[in-house]
């Protein structure tokens, strides 16, 4: 399993980027095979975390139109920076009352 850490630092957010993110995660999970998507902000910071099966699962989301517009987008008009770590998932772990 792999994980693509996505770390922003936020600018200007209008409606259109929450419906942008939106429809990212739905095109992600139905067309991509995303298993799990999860994110968080404090402040301008924001943090999220998808995983994946496979590399090439998420090269393929990652090479899609409408993905690319919207990271042309966010790089135009709504992130002030960001950072993208793919990692590999080497262990697991998990509690559950």
């Amino acid at each position: 399993m792999y994980a693509v850490i996505f770390r922003v630092k936020a600018g200007v957010q209008d409606s259109e980027y929450g419906n942008t993110v939106a429809r990212m995660r739905e095109l992600a999970f139905e067309k991509y095979g995303c298993i799990d998507f999860i994110a968080v902000s404090e402040g301008r910071d924001e943090v999220a975390i998808s995983y994946w099966e496979s590399e090439a699962a998420i090269l393929n989301w990652r090479q899609d139109a409408e993905h690319s517009l919207a990271q042309e987008l966010g790089r135009e008009r709504w992130y002030e920076s960001y950072i993208v770590q793919v990692v590999e998932v080497k262990r697991e772990y998990s509690f559950s009352k």
